[in-house]
């Protein structure tokens, strides 16, 4: 993997992630970038209870009112996701932050043999419910994805 700021997390495959072939299904794919984004960076404030910490708070600090909505999902398989029964080790950073939105990317990496087999990014954007409109980046929010932002979606 190229070095880059970031974080690895562990996310469990669960037996029903499989598909018939013994790969982890494409639709359970972005089930497990969801725990991955979770796990690395946070629950959104004001959603559920509290629980662990996640690695990074990024987050946790977003003014009520607003929702931090996926825009987006791209998704590059270089070879399967193979069901194992122990967790994927994810490769999570930001890529791609703009005025309104940002890239959270993923690099899954097999849990035995540490091979890449999938690359992919999440788009996100900070979404104002009263206003029903996007809402630009504040400095604080820029600032706290920085330290793990490589300008590359998909290196390589």
């Amino acid at each position: 993997m190229t070095e880059r700021p970031g974080l690895r997390v562990e996310v469990p495959m669960r037996w029903g992630d499989m598909d018939a072939y013994g790969h982890v299904n494409n639709v359970n794919l972005i089930r497990l970038m969801e725990e991955a984004r979770i796990a690395g960076f946070g629950v959104p404030g004001g959603t559920g209870a509290p629980g662990i910490k996640p690695r990074v708070d990024i987050f946790s600090a977003v003014p009520a009112g607003v929702q931090i909505l996926v825009v987006e999902h791209r998704v590059r398989y270089s070879r399967p996701l193979e069901y194992r029964n122990v967790p994927v080790n994810v490769d999570l950073w930001i890529a791609s932050v703009k005025p309104a939105s940002f890239d959270i990317c993923y690099e899954f990496r097999d849990p035995v043999e540490d091979y890449v087999c999938v690359r992919a990014s999440t788009t996100l954007a900070f979404f104002d419910t009263l206003t029903s409109r996007v809402t630009r980046l504040s400095a604080a929010e820029r600032a706290g994805l920085a330290p793990y932002e490589f300008k590359s979606v998909f290196p390589r």
